[in-house]
């Protein structure tokens, strides 16, 4: 992992939660855990509210379970059909086999 993609205590034990508050930084979101290679849905839907919690001018990397595959097959239909005004890209796959999407929150 590049140093922009991810803090280096990066883990799957504690993951920052989308919901419990706006963000007014760049940030990264742990959607890699167990409960998300069990369901897409819910990925989608806690990539959704990590965004969401984003202030404009910030970004939010997406850490995708790799079980999923490339998000480019799910998540980002999914970003496009829910949001304006937001711009995605690939940044790469981490060694355990999740992949980092950034999230740019205009």
């Amino acid at each position: 992992m590049t140093t922009d993609s991810l803090p280096a205590d990066h883990d799957h034990e504690t993951p920052d939660s989308a919901t419990d508050r706006v963000h007014d930084t760049s940030w990264s979101a742990n959607l890699e855990l167990p409960r998300h290679a069990a369901d897409r849905d819910l990925v989608i839907s806690e990539a959704v509210d990590a965004v969401e919690h984003t202030t404009a001018g910030h970004h939010v990397n997406l850490v995708t379970h790799g079980d999923h595959g490339h998000p480019e097959t799910y998540l980002y239909d999914a970003l496009a059909a829910r949001f304006d005004g937001v711009e995605y890209e690939y940044v790469e796959q981490c060694g355990c086999g999740g992949h980092v999407t950034r999230v740019y929150v205009e």
